[in-house]
């Protein structure tokens, strides 16, 4: 189920999300089926109605009060509610225009982003996004309809990349904390680089154990093949997206020690920030991208997370 489509500031968002929309379709119906309903159940358990208590039923849902009144045990009945409301932040960080391929990071990003809002229309959720970037932020609140969705896909899939800066941005955490109802799916899309330490030692964002505690929260990641491991053997220029500028690798045994130390703070910032492994999914620049969201699905479905 190969993905071929690259996503380039060129083309139409809007031509691009239906090249993929056919693949997420006979993604949901033929290889997910009820896998990403599984990994995203929506708000809990609803009340439905009292009936008899049988054998075997969860002693835990007898409504001793009718219990009482009819002289016989009665049990609450619950059904799940059905609706999903999920919700993208897209960190749009300079650093994402990093890439050693065919394709940077934050196209192929964007194009996770855009799947799983794909997703979320073939399945009747509501998807809205937040794109946060040095430059500001835009919220589109979450929506309903194939229609819609492709609409709101589109306006985030055609938000210019930001200026190479390597000034910190914060997320609006306050507003994030009333973007979407409580219990709702909350996927923060980003770079995740290492993060500055508070004074207990924590790299987490203010606001972040917040939202932990209001959304099922799950962090997608991509990575390049450069970031895992430094080319070998001669020096050569890379683009450095924060700086803006070329640089040279001259592959010092310097260089790949403060590499190994970047990546090793930049996984302990990761795994802080999304302790589960099934709410964590990273992603290589050369992968498949659908089928790297249809394993995360699969995974979180046969463990039963919440």
């Amino acid at each position: 189920m190969a993905v071929s489509s690259n996503l380039r500031p060129s083309a139409s968002p809007l031509a691009l999300l239906r090249q993929l929309e056919w693949r997420v379709r006979h993604a949901v119906e033929n290889v997910l089926s009820g896998e990403y309903r599984s990994a995203f159940r929506g708000r809990g358990m609803e009340f439905d109605q009292v009936v008899k208590y049988e054998f075997g039923d969860d002693v835990r849902d007898i409504d001793w009060n009718v219990t009482a009144r009819l002289g016989e045990p009665y049990r609450k009945k619950f059904v799940e509610e059905r609706e999903v409301t999920v919700l993208l932040v897209f960190e749009d960080s300079p650093s994402l225009h990093f890439g050693s391929g065919s394709q940077s990071k934050r196209e192929a990003l964007l194009e996770i982003a855009g799947l799983v809002m794909l997703l979320g229309a073939v399945n009747r959720d509501r998807v809205g996004f937040v794109h946060a970037s040095p430059a500001g932020n835009l919220f589109r609140e979450p929506v309903r309809g194939r229609g819609q969705i492709m609409h709101s896909a589109a306006t985030l899939l055609a938000q210019p990349a930001p200026a190479p800066t390597d000034a910190p941005f914060e997320l609006p955490w306050r507003m994030l904390s009333r973007a979407a109802p409580k219990h709702s799916v909350l996927i923060w899309l980003g770079d995740f680089p290492p993060r500055q330490r508070d004074e207990r030692g924590s790299p987490l964002p203010e606001g972040w154990p917040v939202l932990q505690r209001r959304y099922q929260t799950m962090g997608f990641r991509v990575d390049d093949p450069w970031e895992r491991m430094l080319p070998t053997g001669e020096s050569m220029a890379a683009y450095d997206p924060t700086a803006g500028r070329l640089v040279t690798l001259e592959g010092s045994a310097a260089e790949k020690a403060a590499q190994a130390a970047w990546v090793n703070e930049r996984e302990s910032v990761w795994q802080a920030l999304f302790p589960d492994p099934l709410a964590r999914l990273v992603v290589s620049t050369e992968e498949n991208r659908l089928d790297a969201l249809v394993r995360f699905f699969h995974a979180r479905m046969k463990s039963g997370a919440r």
